[in-house]
């Protein structure tokens, strides 16, 4: 096991696959503070894109219908304690 350690750091130290100069990541942050720091009037949960208009729908339809079957959830509870009294 202690060969096959030294074999396995020699493979990554050669292909530098834990250097920090291995890969290069171009910084996105400028690009994307200019898409949400936009005035055109879109609120910020949205300015995404696409993607994040259907994530928002999807998310308050979800809300919407979880909110209902509580609501179903709770009255038929309280009708059935009604009954029982």
């Amino acid at each position: 096991t202690g060969v096959q350690l030294l074999v396995l750091e020699s493979i990554c130290v050669r292909t530098g696959a834990f250097s920090s100069s291995a890969r290069q990541l171009k910084n996105k942050v400028p690009e994307s503070q200019k898409i949400f720091q936009a005035d055109n009037g879109l609120p910020v949960h949205i300015k995404g894109g696409t993607g994040d208009v259907l994530l928002y729908r999807a998310t308050m339809t979800l809300t919407i219908a979880g909110e209902e079957r509580c609501s179903r959830c709770i009255s038929t509870v309280q009708e059935d304690k009604a009954r029982s009294t």
